[in-house]
């Protein structure tokens, strides 16, 4: 009789350790990718860190003066300085700024003698200072080359009637003013009494997100972990009572 019992009580524990093994292994498989998906995020964390640590480092070294070829690559946030004459040729870049709204982006023409002309971001305007007068002349200005991508499908064409732009495209800017496809962006200029806010260059509009993805990953983990630990509680309990 005792030797039937543990005939018994062994076929049931082998019976029930083989219905919970698979999901033991399923569940398991399931928090090693989570976990593993969550630490590659932390490596890339890492990896855009050092890329943005580098920009900044770039954008806040001395300037040089502004070299006569660039490259869109290798010279973009290069700080610069120039000198020339700003001219009251003008685009009209819609933006929005936090806590003041909506205005533009005044990019205007800067001519920089024997005939060359570049593109110079001098800031930002308030929606009803769109059309109004702005200091012009000559003028020293320190600031970033950039080559900023914003143009997609979903951005709407500029409306030239209206003289309003809905992105920064540096090729279509350069052409409709006559300039070469060479973009600055002011960080300070030499001009006096300009309402024109300089919006300099920064990393703010590049985006880090891997350290929130990384704790996604982690937190889906930790619940998958405890899932399937209820998961086979609950199988355990249900084949004792059984």
């Amino acid at each position: 009789m005792k030797i039937l019992c543990a005939f018994s009580i062994d076929g049931s524990l082998s019976r029930m350790l083989t219905r919970l093994i698979l999901p033991l292994l399923f569940g398991l498989a399931g928090v090693a990718i989570l976990l593993s998906l969550g630490v590659w995020q932390m490596q890339r964390l890492s990896w855009k860190e050092a890329i943005l640590d580098d920009i900044n480092a770039r954008i806040s070294a001395a300037p040089v003066e502004l070299p006569d070829t660039v490259d869109p690559v290798q010279d973009k946030y290069l700080p610069v300085k120039a000198s020339g004459t700003i001219t009251d040729e003008e685009i009209h870049v819609l933006v929005s700024q936090k806590q003041i709204g909506a205005g533009y982006r005044i990019i205007s023409v800067m001519e920089l003698g024997q005939g060359r002309r570049i593109l110079l971001d001098r800031g930002f305007v308030k929606v009803d200072q769109k059309n109004a007068d702005r200091p012009i002349g000559a003028a020293n200005v320190e600031g970033n080359l950039h080559w900023p991508d914003e143009t997609h499908s979903s951005i709407p064409e500029p409306d030239l009637k209206a003289e309003i732009w809905f992105a920064r495209d540096v090729e279509a800017m350069a052409a409709h003013l006559k300039a070469e496809p060479i973009y600055l962006v002011a960080r300070s200029t030499s001009l006096q009494n300009d309402p024109v806010a300089p919006l300099p260059v920064d990393t703010a509009g590049i985006p880090n997100d891997h350290l929130q993805y990384a704790i996604t990953w982690f937190s889906l983990a930790l619940i998958w972990l405890i899932m399937t630990l209820t998961f086979l509680w609950r199988g355990r309990s249900a084949q004792k009572g059984s």
